[in-house]
């Protein structure tokens, strides 16, 4: 056997091997000494992160895990005070006797705090007793004021109180994240503005395998219910010890764990949606306990969301490979889509823990998560370039799984030196399983064409279809009022005329599994120095099929007609297209049935009506692919407290990168011209090191600032570096997509400074700045081109030079608990964020070389959360708007900044209010999009020269939850 991957990787465990026993027999001088070890909860709220522990007139402390559990160092033997202290609860003292060894002291359980002054009850009484919900907000507080990275925590209780469903959801109030938005939920997250694949969306601390349809890194997070999330960590500034993959940030969603105690919860709610006119449900339920005196903890949890939805959409496409410059901003094709389906969300969530003692847990975890996407598709298009109508119906089934499993231990080997280990394995799948009646699974679509012998009205005196803004005489109009153009007015969209022309499956299938082992040792000098060394190795495998077509088109002139064929009633719901002016209805067809539209594909059909496969298979060859990459990373750090108000964490990751990718190729040669498919091999090896620095510096317990140092990357994505290419000829105008193996990794390095104040009331206010130096920024350039007649729109990803990002941020939640009686119970929270980046994009003009500047894709400048809340022992309500500015989404390299295509600003309100009718039971009440926003989508500089708007109306529910134990 001679394989270099496994050859390198065995002398680098080796060394980490080499390294750990030296620090193992290093450790054997001081296996007597003392530490005590317990876990901190609350009365009513479980275990407690980020805890501070310490002996009273000793310089030592500890800060509690994620489980509330901690490990002190006593610098004594004998009877020593120890002392807790946490956010809104009380500080609690009390003595305990020190032995050689572990000392074991349980469960510490700590009460809110209750204040008591001239037999009245002070303002942190009225704040945390009476509205205990502010104590949720404590845990997320006391995680990142004590964590060394620069991070935003939000915990389990804090996300049911808005009406976010999913995990990206979920994220959106973060400071410094915007959320895109599809079909009216948010589906993916980036952080500080940066493009969404240069955020890591993490689980439980390793990255998630990502299905995303285009090859993308980025995890589409819509798949995971926010029931079975118990903390988000958003790392804005990466410490050693995390995956370096992250230049914006990282998204770390931890899963929920075993509780303290037993626990049963329930909750059901239906609702409606104000679009498709019909109902939604979801429900959920969480289960955990501890066995065999607290040694064995289980954690049981499932969610399920169910909905049915809608959104329309009015989409145009441009001339844009037009020769003649003056037509290029001419309408190609408008586009009128109406969706209607079902959603469903299912999680399942399973957790083990077992206590050996004090010093050894291991732990389990089992996650599945599956989300099913129907949406029968129903498209009429004005095809001006051919004179014609066409009406698509597709019937997608997609579906999305997330699933997988983990292993890991926790384990003192000395007083000072901590192992923590852990394997996991987790698979993403995205794909269809339809028509039933063909053996080629895929995207079924129906393509029926009608031709308009009359021709247009509203042409410009050039021939071509203009908006009025663009055409030569000013005739078009604007899309908010577009009709119908057609010269004849018996020349309607017809289901006698529709005659049945194309028939496609689009196979779309992409499946990715991740194998991860990891082993991280803490060793503790003393009370002021530790030292921590840690590997990781993660195997991924990847299956893509995106972009294999399989086309049948008829042979003969006898065509079906719409009409000929069982159809059903057109979906019904809100006005179609009532987002703008004008009747649409003559653009509402039948279509066919489902069972119609999988018959059509079925082998008798076919022969029966002369329709053959006129498939590409040079075209299909090249667009399957199969990779395998291998990462090996390891790291160091220190943790150094200078004194008693100044720490220092510094330290390197190293990640090392091979990547190989199995595809195909076509090639064009010979007379007459024949193609010939090879195979075809990419292969990118690469090293990432990568130092960091953390300062902290405490002015008070309540106020810190912080500046860090780090160096990150971020790696190709998987299709931008495919061996081959794609043709989809089922949209408009058709799309090739081709890969870049010569695409190399983007890396950034970091300058972060944030300040912090912590206000008594369970409140902060924060605030910093921020600086990106990127090179090799991977862009996706988007071109016309014409193949025999046929327009093409090409889209291959390239590297950029050198960039730059730079901006500030600040937020505030702020309870105004000095106002007197009933308006004390009001809050605020509100967090800004302003980001700036510079791109050049190189570009030639009349043989000469320019640079087109503009900001990176997917960056917003302006970003801002606002929630006016108020919260007494009984009832929570909390009005919420959240702003995303507009952001270029796709750059065009040949034609330059007059056809980038841009996302316009997007604001959208929500409401959520609840009501406790005892200490068991809740009432709540959940509404989104209030304000009926839309998403829009523009090209070049004028926000109506529309490429796609789309409305999907607002949705509520109503449910209850209980608290069983």
């Amino acid at each position: 056997m001679n394989n270099p991957n496994f050859t390198n990787f065995s002398k680098q465990k080796k060394k980490v091997i080499q390294i750990s026993a030296f620090f193992f027999l290093a450790s054997f001088g001081t296996i007597q000494a003392q530490t005590i070890k317990g876990t901190v909860i609350g009365k009513t709220s479980g275990a407690l992160p980020g805890a501070n522990i310490s002996i009273v007139d000793a310089d030592t402390r500890s800060v509690s895990s994620l489980d509330g559990d901690f490990n002190l160092f006593s610098p004594r033997l004998g009877e020593v005070k120890l002392k807790v202290e946490y956010i809104g609860y009380e500080t609690k003292v009390f003595p305990i006797t020190i032995k050689e060894g572990t000392n074991d002291i349980g469960y510490i359980t700590i009460e809110p705090e209750n204040k008591v002054k001239n037999d009245k009850v002070s303002d942190i009484e009225g704040v945390v007793i009476k509205r205990s919900n502010a104590l949720t907000q404590a845990k997320a507080y006391e995680i990142k004021k004590n964590n060394n990275a620069i991070m935003e925590v939000i915990a389990a209780d804090a996300i049911g109180k808005l009406p976010d469903r999913n995990a990206a959801e979920a994220v959106q109030r973060v400071q410094g994240v915007a959320v895109a938005r599809y079909h009216g939920e948010a589906d993916q997250a980036t952080v500080r503005g940066t493009p969404f694949a240069w955020t890591s969306a993490l689980l439980n601390g390793n990255r998630l395998p990502s299905a995303n349809v285009l090859g993308n890194r980025s995890f589409v997070l819509d798949v995971i219910p926010s029931e079975l999330i118990q903390y988000v960590q958003v790392s804005k500034a990466i410490t050693p010890d995390m995956d370096a993959d992250a230049i914006g940030g990282s998204i770390n969603f931890i899963t929920r764990t075993a509780p303290a105690k037993k626990t049963l919860s329930v909750s059901g709610a239906g609702g409606y949606n104000t679009f498709s006119h019909n109902g939604t449900y979801n429900g959920s339920i969480v289960y955990g306990d501890r066995f065999f005196k607290n040694k064995l903890g289980i954690l049981l949890s499932g969610a399920i969301w169910d909905r049915q939805w809608g959104a329309d959409s009015f989409d145009a496409t441009y001339n844009t490979s037009a020769a003649n410059v003056g037509q290029r901003k001419s309408i190609n094709t408008v586009l009128m889509k109406r969706y209607m389906g079902t959603r469903r969300t299912i999680g399942l969530n399973g957790g083990l823990e077992y206590k050996f003692n004090a010093n050894n847990k291991v732990y389990f975890r089992g996650m599945f998560n599956k989300f099913d996407d129907i949406r029968p598709v129903y498209e009429s298009y004005v095809d001006y370039t051919n004179s014609r109508y066409q009406y698509n119906f597709r019937y997608s089934h997609y579906q999305t799984e997330l699933y997988g499993m983990e292993l890991g231990g926790e384990h003192s080997i000395t007083s000072k030196l901590n192992i923590d280990w852990a394997v996991s394995d987790y698979t993403a799948k995205y794909f269809l399983d339809t028509p039933p009646t063909n053996d080629t699974k895929g995207l079924p679509i129906a393509t029926f064409r009608q031709k308009i012998l009359g021709g247009f009205n509203n042409m410009s005196s050039d021939g071509k279809r203009y908006w009025g803004f663009d055409s030569p005489n000013g005739v078009g109009g604007e899309y908010e009022d577009y009709s119908s153009d057609v010269k004849d007015p018996n020349e309607v969209m017809s289901p006698n005329k529709l005659l049945l022309s194309q028939l496609v499956i689009s196979k779309l299938d992409n499946n990715e599994r991740d194998k991860i082992a990891r082993v991280n040792f803490k060793y503790d000098v003393n009370s002021n120095f530790s030292f921590k060394i840690g590997a990781k190795y993660r195997n991924k495998e990847r299956v893509s099929d995106y972009g294999y077509n399989t086309v049948y088109a008829p042979a003969t002139a006898n065509l079906l007609s719409l009409s000929q064929l069982s159809t059903t009633n057109p979906p019904k719901g809100t006005d179609f297209l009532g987002g703008m002016n004008g009747n649409y209805n003559a653009y509402i067809m039948s279509p066919p049935t489902k069972d119609q539209l999988f018959q059509m594909f079925s082998p008798e059909f076919l022969q029966q009506n002369g329709f053959k496969d006129f498939s590409n298979a040079a075209s299909n060859a090249t667009s399957v692919y199969t990779g395998e990459e291998s990462v090996f990373a390891a790291y160091a750090m220190a943790e150094i407290k200078a004194s008693a108000k100044f720490k220092i964490v510094g330290g390197f990751r190293n990640e090392s990168t091979r990547l190989t990718l199995n595809g195909s190729k076509s090639t064009v040669s010979g007379t007459p011209a024949t193609t010939v498919v090879s195979t075809s091999v990419v292969e990118s090896n690469y090293n990432a090191f990568l130092p960091m620095l953390h300062l902290r510096y405490n002015f008070t317990p309540q106020a810190n600032v912080r500046f860090a140092y780090t160096r990150s990357f971020i790696r190709p994505n998987f299709g931008d570096m495919s061996p081959g290419s794609s043709i989809d000829n089922t949209s408009s105008p058709n799309r090739i997509t081709r890969g870049n193996p010569d695409l190399k990794p983007t890396f950034s390095q970091n300058l972060d400074l944030m300040g912090e104040y912590y206000f008594s009331n369970i409140g902060i206010i924060s605030g910093g700045a921020f600086y990106k130096k990127i090179s090799d920024i991977v862009f996706s350039d988007t071109s016309m081109l014409n193949v025999g007649g046929t327009d093409y729109m090409v889209t291959q990803s390239k590297n950029l030079q050198d960039s730059n990002l730079y901006g500030f941020e600040a937020g505030i939640n702020k309870r105004f608990d000095f106002l007197k009686g009933f308006w004390n119970g009001f809050g605020v929270e509100f967090n800004y964020t302003y980001i700036d980046s510079k791109v050049e994009v190189p570009r030639m003009v009349a043989g000469v070389q320019q640079y087109d500047k503009t900001s990176l894709p997917n960056q917003a400048k302006n970003l801002f959360n606002a929630i006016l809340y108020y919260e007494n022992s009984k009832v929570m309500i909390r009005l919420a708007g959240n702003f995303r500015g507009k952001s270029v989404e796709s750059i065009n390299q040949n034609l330059g900044p007059d056809y980038y295509i841009w996302s316009d600003k997007n604001f959208t309100i929500d409401f959520s209010a609840s009501y406790d009718i005892s200490k068991k039971v809740k009432l709540f009440v959940e509404l989104n999009n209030l304000n009926g926003e839309s998403l829009r989508q523009y090209m070049g500089d004028n926000k109506k020269r529309i490429t796609s708007q789309e409305w999907y109306g607002s949705r509520g529910q109503m449910g209850v939850r209980w608290q069983i134990f």
